[in-house]
């Protein structure tokens, strides 16, 4: 699957993306770093990867329909999480892709869940 991190993941995340074999890009290797949301969305969609982000306003699905996209992973972090938490919670997204697409899908990754919201062509 192809995937694209946004400005906020690091190499170790990244590298736990190329680790499970997928085709992993970044927002920040591509210097698009400053870039809108609206515009990280569009190139995304373009691109056909799926979004990887911390950025909580990817959850709202009127902005950013997940039904145009390859799917969206929204990670909700408490406050002042570890690393080892956030490394956790992608290795849980990660497991649940064997499982299940995200195509269309948007994710919110927790811990001790993961929320799907899946869309209708209706929505």
């Amino acid at each position: 699957m192809k995937f694209k991190l946004d400005e906020n993941f690091g190499k170790k995340l990244h590298e736990l993306f190329i680790n499970s074999g997928h085709d992993v890009t970044s927002v920040r290797s591509q210097n698009l770093g400053g870039s809108s949301d609206e515009e990280i969305y569009k190139i995304c969609c373009s691109e056909k990867r799926c979004l990887v982000t911390l950025d909580k306003d990817f959850s709202d699905i009127i902005r950013f329909p997940p039904i145009n996209s390859a799917g969206i992973i929204v990670v909700r972090l408490p406050i002042n999480p570890s690393f080892p938490l956030l490394e956790q919670l992608i290795i849980s997204a990660l497991e649940e892709l064997k499982k299940n697409s995200i195509l269309k899908q948007l994710w919110i990754v927790e811990p001790g869940r993961i929320r799907i919201r899946e869309t209708d062509e209706d929505d």
